[in-house]
């Protein structure tokens, strides 16, 4: 049996709430999703943290997974998110800017020359910083949540998106522009120190 149909038959069974097989699935791919993280965050006592912070986000989202492409290409892109999403937690950047447009004209910065400020304080605002960003998710409609999940989570193009949820691709912008906004107002509040 190849890899792939390994992969998904344990997907198939994770999806119907084997955690075995989910548990497998981690087991298979845990070093290669550490080497992963380890070529973008430089600080290795994050490193395990922020493995076991991609095979949650796949765990909890792995009913979105529908096999357009190879599991471990999806569980990538989520381990690539979350390393780009702890590097902003971090409040890290970059020595030499320079930045990098993708298809859809958004803008990131390069992942390299990063400079660790890791402090006891900024865990626990990170830690902060996720159960706000968690929060405001579970509230937001399920449109502006799903077309922020394909986007962040998944990794996939506003065309994809577009396709996915059936709506114009104007439409996934707006949605995904409003669900970001929501998550940004979250941050703003908990940096003024307000409630969330």
């Amino acid at each position: 049996m190849k890899s792939n149909d390994v992969d998904t038959d344990l997907v198939a069974r994770a999806q119907k709430g084997d955690k075995r097989a989910f548990d497998l699935l981690v087991l298979k791919y845990q070093r290669r999703i550490m080497r992963l993280l380890a070529r973008m965050v430089r600080d290795v006592d994050e490193l395990e943290d922020l493995a076991q912070e991609t095979f949650i986000k796949a765990y909890r989202a792995i009913n979105q997974f529908r096999g357009d492409s190879a599991f471990y290409t999806w569980l990538y892109r989520i381990a690539i998110n979350t390393a780009r999403n702890w590097q902003a937690r971090q409040y890290r950047q970059p020595r030499t800017v320079e930045p990098f447009e993708n298809e859809d004209g958004e803008t990131f910065d390069q992942v390299e020359n990063l400079t660790d400020i890791s402090t006891p304080d900024s865990v626990l605002f990170s830690k902060q910083v996720a159960k706000a960003i968690q929060d405001t998710l579970t509230q937001l409609p399920d449109e502006l949540r799903t077309a922020l999940e394909l986007r962040e989570v998944e990794g996939m193009t506003y065309e994809e998106i577009s396709q996915a949820m059936g709506c114009p691709i104007g439409t996934v912008r707006s949605r995904i522009f409003r669900a970001r906004e929501a998550v940004a107002n979250a941050l703003r509040t908990l940096r003024e120190g307000g409630e969330l």
